[in-house]
């Protein structure tokens, strides 16, 4: 089933080298990334905190949501001990 009588010209040549080439880099490509997935260490799942509320009131701040004074006001409440805040 040669179209060309059975001879091969050099952009045949070229066509096929390189299909072959990146046949086998395709093959050795997925060998290493199933080697590399198979051996790997298992890892802890990530367990994302929240952020404090000291670091909420420092970005509302840097976004300039609130004014310097309000941000002392409400850090220095954050940092106290709570002793004013309940109602017995």
């Amino acid at each position: 089933m040669y179209w060309n009588h059975h001879d091969m010209t050099g952009w045949d040549w070229f066509a096929t080298s390189v299909g072959a080439a990146l046949f086998w880099a395709l093959l050795i490509t997925v060998g290493v990334l199933l080697y590399r997935s198979l051996t790997r260490a298992p890892q802890p799942p990530r367990t994302h905190l929240p952020p404090s509320p000291e670091q909420l009131l420092a970005e509302r701040f840097a976004r300039g949501e609130i004014d310097e004074e309000e941000y002392r006001r409400r850090l220095s409440v954050l940092r106290s001990d709570d002793a004013g805040l309940t109602k017995p």
